[in-house]
């Protein structure tokens, strides 16, 4: 894989040409706009074709994936453009392997709400080992609130990504609730009728693990917590249960968010862990790269002095954040939007995408309507430095947060470093 950043002057013609690839594939495999101009500063994944086929008559995926021994899924995520597409046209030309080795293979798991685009979750299925629809909550009296996931369910089950059940402290009104979360911590039979609850969901509609995020608990009750977790493990094993953590850089760290999770005890009482190394820039915050390397390299060395490596999924921030200047404190709110979005609005706008070094990620001003907007997201640059983490420290996958905007470009670097695991 090359990362090419675009030079003044340069069109997708005369980069691929530079690199001898097909225009149309690169543009396609970077998400591009059909006849769209490029920003300086901006990424194109170059991948150069090991090995391809050109569809015969009556040809499907599944028997072409069969005639080079490769999955469907592997099949899909060599042509991303495939994905949605009704069937294969004789005459297509379909990429079998690139040429580039990878790091080895990875477990992923990513994030959906209901409300998903079709399109947009048969593109990013095959590139999932798992997919966890979020989410079901807990009511004031510590049953579990429905979801509406059977659509998610069913596309899951036709592109071979397995579910989780994700259970957090969520409410109606679509926030985490410290209220919720020790009502049912300080009742053991509550717990109790929230498992059985939960063992019914997943013998219903197939369910191949649990993913519990419970968030803003007070410290009193991380060891209440944890016990909920194993205690949840023990009933539905041999299923996997991962838990998500705040990004703690030591034990004490203060904080409601950090407080109650213990990284010893969730990491012990879990199968697997998910550290969610993002939201350094947020809405409210003051304009900063959503995931900077340096913070979540502090997050990944503390985890590993707790927990064993072979535990741990690392998060990734599939989004960016365009902020209002200047910014003030307790008034500007940031809008999130697609890492694609960004590279349009600097296309639109005609501004140069700078790279902070430190942050290892992406960033450019703009003006609208006299007013200056400073926007951070990720670029293939970024994601290949986050998921590079992933090989460095011997940690078991990575999840994304979140699967609801297109990313073609995330999802071609996914794949030229790494072989999805399937579950």
């Amino acid at each position: 894989m090359t990362i090419h950043v675009v030079q003044p002057g340069e069109t997708l013609y005369s980069i691929a040409g530079q690199y001898g690839a097909d225009p149309e594939l690169l543009r396609q495999a970077n998400g591009v706009p059909e006849n769209s101009a490029l920003a300086v500063g901006q990424t194109l994944v170059i991948q150069h074709i090991q090995a391809f086929h050109v569809v015969q008559q009556g040809q499907t995926l599944a028997s072409v994936a069969r005639q080079y021994g490769i999955s469907r899924r592997a099949l899909y995520r060599n042509n991303y453009w495939l994905l949605g597409k009704p069937a294969l046209q004789p005459g297509q030309t379909l990429v079998i392997a690139y040429s580039a080795e990878k790091l080895g293979g990875i477990s992923t798991n990513g994030y959906a709400y209901p409300f998903i685009a079709p399109r947009q979750l048969g593109a990013v299925l095959p590139y999932m080992t798992y997919v966890t629809p979020f989410t079901y909550g807990i009511t004031a009296q510590g049953g579990l609130l429905p979801l509406d996931d059977g659509r998610i369910l069913s596309e899951a089950a036709r592109l071979g990504t397995a579910p989780l059940m994700h259970l957090s402290t969520l409410t109606e009104d679509d926030n985490f609730s410290s209220e919720r979360a020790a009502l049912l911590l300080s009742d053991r039979q509550r717990q109790e009728e929230l498992i059985a609850q939960m063992e019914a969901v997943i013998a219903e509609k197939g369910y191949q693990g649990v993913d519990v995020d419970f968030e803003y608990i007070p410290g009193a009750q991380r060891e209440a917590y944890a016990a909920f977790v194993a205690r949840l493990r023990e009933r539905v094993a041999p299923l996997p249960v991962l838990v998500a953590l705040a990004p703690k850089t030591w034990a004490d760290q203060p904080g409601l968010l950090y407080e109650g999770h213990d990284y010893a005890l969730l990491g012990a009482a879990a199968d697997y862990v998910l550290l969610m190394t993002y939201e350094w820039g947020y809405t409210y915050g003051p304009p900063m790269a959503v995931a900077p390397l340096p913070n979540v390299r502090q997050v990944v060395e503390y985890a590993l002095s707790e927990i064993p490596q072979e535990k741990i999924y690392l998060g990734i921030p599939d989004y960016g954040y365009d902020w209002p200047l200047p910014y003030r404190r307790g008034e500007t709110r940031a809008r999130s939007i697609s890492n694609q979005r960004a590279v349009e609005i600097a296309v639109e706008r005609r501004v140069e995408i700078a790279f902070d070094q430190r942050a290892q990620s992406p960033w450019f001003r703009y003006t609208d309507g006299g007013v200056t907007h400073e926007v951070w997201f990720e670029d293939a640059r970024s994601m290949s430095a986050k998921l590079g983490l992933v090989s460095e420290y011997g940690l078991h996958g990575a999840g994304y947060w979140n699967l609801m905007r297109p990313n073609p470009q995330g999802w071609t670097v996914l794949n030229a470093l790494y072989d999805v695991e399937e579950a």
